[in-house]
């Protein structure tokens, strides 16, 4: 893991610990960036050369009137006219649950980036799984905060389940962060099932198997 990102403002958890795998003036692209927040976060603190793709045309517009590089684009469909290898690290934070393709978006970050990072909420969290038996129904909590009729979560996963994706696209792991809803890291090291259990949210940092 690489030094901590100093907090300023009312930054994503997720974001800052995204921010500590980057390498210092490396090539980024942000894939479905929403406002632009991540990308602010890298340029201020690692320098970076920053990219960024959008479905909501609301918030490219925002991104661009802040200064920066954002084209709009569906995850699902549009990542597949990039370049193999153009970008150092290929990043996902809190949206792989809400594509279509799951495996395909993961292969084709693998492939644009020497890198890729993901951040997702787990669902594999100990008050989720409480939740489901205790109620029966699909469970309503901060981290994931809409019913399931209104959710644009498509594809909801576990951290064993991130991790079982991450080897079927023959890719390793090299980094990864289990953490709660305020940004705290577990103090759990290469124990998956308390991860799984105990994390409310992930963040791996991914490259192809040599």
């Amino acid at each position: 893991m690489q030094k901590a990102v100093p907090f300023t403002g009312e930054q994503r958890a997720d974001h800052l610990l995204i921010a500590e795998m980057v390498t210092p003036g490396s090539r980024v692209l942000d894939v479905g960036c929403g406002d632009g927040a991540l990308l602010k976060l890298l340029a201020e603190t690692k320098g970076v050369d920053g990219r960024g793709v959008e479905l909501s045309r609301e918030k490219v517009n925002l991104c661009v009137k802040s200064g920066l590089s954002v084209i709009q684009g569906d995850a699902d469909i549009d990542l597949a006219d990039y370049p193999d290898q153009a970008f150092d690290f290929a990043i996902l934070s809190l949206t792989i649950q809400a594509t279509r393709n799951p495996k395909t978006v993961l292969e084709n970050l693998l492939r644009i980036g020497k890198r890729a990072i993901v951040s997702f909420p787990n669902f594999g969290h100990w008050s989720v799984r409480a939740a489901l038996l205790l109620t029966g129904r699909m469970p309503v909590t901060p981290n994931l905060p809409e019913p399931w009729y209104a959710t644009a979560d498509a594809h909801l996963c576990t951290i064993k389940d991130f991790v079982d994706l991450v080897s079927f696209v023959d890719a390793e792991v090299e980094d990864a962060v289990a953490f709660n809803s305020q940004g705290k890291r577990l103090p759990i090291k290469k124990s998956i099932s308390l991860q799984n259990l105990l994390g409310e949210k992930a963040v791996f940092k991914l490259k192809r198997k040599t």
